[in-house]
């Protein structure tokens, strides 16, 4: 048996780090031996791809503004950090009605790096800030390449930089909204600037926000993203067992125990032909119904 899910706090902080015996298994609410059934942690890329799209704020009031250099910078680092363990694209925008693509998903550390070093030659065509529209167009994007993977389970973060508004209004609050309701995908928010408006940005940025005035702390901005997409996708775990049961339907609970509070799922499972000698670290075959999940204790 192979169990995926993610672990968090009852307040939706990932809760990352944990290893095998921080989980208990039942069985039909019997205890499943920790020795007898072998559980193990296994490398959750056996089953998953994950997707990052960055979107960087290239209007006037940035690539005029001196800051294009650290911005090169933080990108590279963000993307050499959080490429470790997903694939990432980078996208710009302005005024302009599309998103320009400067570096499409890849996880090679070359790639990276010079699809961000290619943030330096941009030039705002339409010195306005089409955030909301570009909002909208990344997550369409991040659609279409989580359609593209073969891996039972995807997953998608957009990460987006800005220093300012929306001011071209081609997309209005309302759509934007929606478009972001209708998404699954992580959406994390760097507002960096005087400029930034916090309101308009935390409603974009639902899974995290950073924010600060000063500009002179840009790298240290994309290196907290960096780390809330490291925790967030470190909260995800395939735990691998040998269960003992030989046939019929029965019901396996996890437990996840942290800092004194313990949280659980619980999933149905049919153990026809299951034999014995079982391989807990085979890369297993998925069933991707959500299983039934309780919230920390």
């Amino acid at each position: 048996m192979a169990v995926y899910f993610t672990v968090d706090t009852s307040d939706g902080d990932p809760v990352p780090g944990l290893e095998a015996d921080s989980f208990r298994i039942y069985e039909d609410d019997k205890l499943v031996s920790a020795f007898e059934s072998q559980q193990t942690i296994l490398n959750p890329e056996v089953a998953t791809d994950h997707y990052t799209l960055l979107l960087v704020d290239m209007s006037g009031s940035v690539t005029e503004s001196g800051d294009v250099p650290a911005i090169v910078a933080a990108a590279e680092a963000f993307s050499e950090r959080v490429g470790r363990y997903q694939q990432i694209g980078i996208y710009a925008f302005d005024g302009r009605e599309d998103i320009l693509r400067i570096q499409g998903f890849t996880d090679r550390a070359q790639r990276m790096s010079s699809g961000a070093a290619r943030l330096d030659s941009f030039r705002a065509r339409d010195p306005s800030t089409n955030l909301n529209g570009a909002v909208v167009q990344a997550l369409d994007t991040l659609d279409r390449q989580l359609s593209r993977s073969r891996a039972p389970l995807r997953f998608g973060t957009l990460v987006v930089f800005s220093d300012g508004t929306d001011r071209a209004s081609r997309v209005t609050v309302e759509e934007l909204d929606q478009a972001i309701r209708a998404s699954e995908h992580d959406i994390f928010v760097i507002g960096v600037g005087a400029e930034v408006d916090e309101r308009e940005l935390s409603a974009i940025g639902r899974t995290g926000t950073i924010f600060t005035k000063d500009r002179s702390e840009i790298a240290s901005a994309f290196e907290q993203a960096a780390l809330q997409v490291e925790a967030y996708s470190q909260r995800y775990y395939l735990l691998g067992y040998c269960s003992p049961a030989r046939a019929g339907v029965h019901v396996v609970r996890i437990e996840a125990a942290h800092d004194g509070r313990v949280g659980s799922l619980q999933y149905e499972f049919d153990a026809k032909g299951f034999r014995p000698n079982c391989d807990p670290t085979k890369p297993p075959s998925f069933d991707v119904r959500r299983p039934r999940a309780a919230a920390p204790r």
